[in-house]
């Protein structure tokens, strides 16, 4: 289908631009944006963007889509509508499905059910050990041919360093990335919330800045021992950065992600134990999460995720310490990411690539551009327009989110996939 992007201020910050243009997408692709379009161009469709952003899909470096295993939290189609919905048009997803993402038949079958047009790109994260148990190496290799980008053992920490050092030894010698949350699980064990005054005064088990910190010591020690291309998920602490802004420094090959909750909430935002706020790791400190925004607009942080995790109500509905870790992101993750940049003062294309071309490059894929002859994968925002986040509005199944009842800027028009319409306001 040929279509034109009219009107719009077309923002790609993988190739440095920004201005008002129109775009022309056939045949699944982007085949020119300016002013006239190419020869013979005749559209089919036309998209009025006057007074909005257009700019590549969103790319998620964490979204659980619940499949397989776990749908009655979220559906494949759920969590695919809610992707649509909130302009992401690639993702990755974790290894923690039921079961775990630990054979290539299984990553085949995912990808399978992900082929539908109107569905965003889904690029699993293979297990890093068989079953998330932390005692024999997955296949690797086959689950690369089967289409993982990434191994990892998503929540789930492994135990024996040993074995951890066998995989990123067998990781580095296939190029493969490895993708680690720092959380050491005896410091964390049975902890809730940050081990600090909040958690003291509501009687939570704690989780200390040092179960992230040491957890780090450990992998970047064995990234630079192994040379594999090792990347953090989710840091939380301001010590947590300084020490991969050291292991940088030290020639270390290390990239790093933020949650985009960890970047406006704090653990203050607990209140009287709302299960909102129940999420792993920790909501922190207010020094914490002014660190992370700091450094995720500086660069130290490479990209900003949503953590998409939706969990249906009934378990959100218990005391705090008992409630499942977790909260729906895939269609805030725009708004936040502009009240971030608006809070920081920063340009759009630098917030825009934390979440396109940023997170493409860790990935290692085909999105984040809208450079001629790329792939046709097109967001189209309002930036001034507010959308009031609540259960109605969201299309993830999951309705669990600590921004219930806010009013955020950045309202999506339409999302384009692979050239097709995915999404559209029916509003605008």
């Amino acid at each position: 289908m040929r279509i034109q992007i009219k009107n719009g201020r077309v923002i790609d910050p993988a190739n440095g631009i920004d201005r008002l243009a129109d775009v022309f997408v056939a045949d699944g692709a982007i085949v020119s944006h300016g002013g006239t379009p190419p020869a013979g161009f005749i559209a089919e469709g036309t998209v009025d963007a006057t007074g909005c952003i257009v700019c590549p899909g969103l790319v998620d470096l964490s979204a659980r889509l619940r499949e397989p295993g776990f749908e009655y939290r979220a559906t494949l189609e759920s969590e695919m509508a809610a992707a649509a919905a909130g302009g992401v048009t690639s993702l990755a997803c974790p290894p923690d499905t039921d079961p775990p993402l630990d054979e290539p038949g299984l990553v085949e079958m995912l990808k399978h059910r992900a082929r539908l047009p109107e569905f965003a790109h889904v690029y699993p994260v293979g297990a890093l050990t068989v079953g998330l148990a932390g005692q024999r190496l997955t296949e690797m290799a086959e689950l690369a041919e089967a289409g993982c980008v990434a191994f990892g053992q998503a929540n789930t920490a492994v135990f024996d360093t040993q074995v951890l050092l066998r995989a990123m030894q067998y990781a580095a010698t296939f190029g493969f990335s490895v993708w680690l949350q720092a959380q050491d699980p005896h410091l964390a064990k049975g902890g809730v919330a940050h081990d600090g005054a909040i958690a003291a005064r509501l009687g939570l088990t704690g989780i200390p800045v040092v179960a992230e910190t040491i957890a780090l010591a450990t992998q970047l020690h064995l990234a630079r021992e192994t040379g594999a291309r090792l990347h953090l998920t989710r840091i939380s602490s301001a010590a947590g950065l300084e020490m991969i802004r050291a292991a940088r420094a030290a020639g270390i090959a290390v990239t790093c992600d933020v949650a985009a909750h960890h970047l406006h909430l704090s653990e203050n935002d607990i209140g009287w134990f709302d299960p909102h706020c129940r999420l792993d790791p920790p909501l922190r400190t207010s020094f914490d999460r002014d660190a992370l925004r700091a450094g995720l607009a500086d660069g130290s942080i490479d990209a900003l995720c949503s953590d998409h995790t939706p969990v249906d109500d009934d378990a959100k509905q218990a005391p705090f310490g008992e409630v499942e870790v977790g909260a729906t992101g895939l269609e805030l993750l725009l708004p936040l990411t502009l009240k971030w940049a608006t809070e920081m003062k920063l340009p759009l294309a630098i917030a825009l690539a934390r979440v396109t071309s940023d997170p493409a490059r860790i990935m290692d894929i085909p999105a984040g551009s809208l450079a001629h002859g790329s792939i046709a994968d097109i967001c189209v925002f309002d930036p001034d327009a507010t959308v009031r986040i609540s259960r109605q509005t969201l299309r993830s199944q999951g309705k669990n989110t600590p921004f219930l009842g806010r009013e955020l800027k950045g309202r999506v028009r339409c999302t384009l996939i692979e050239g097709q319409l995915a999404y559209y306001d029916e509003m605008a």
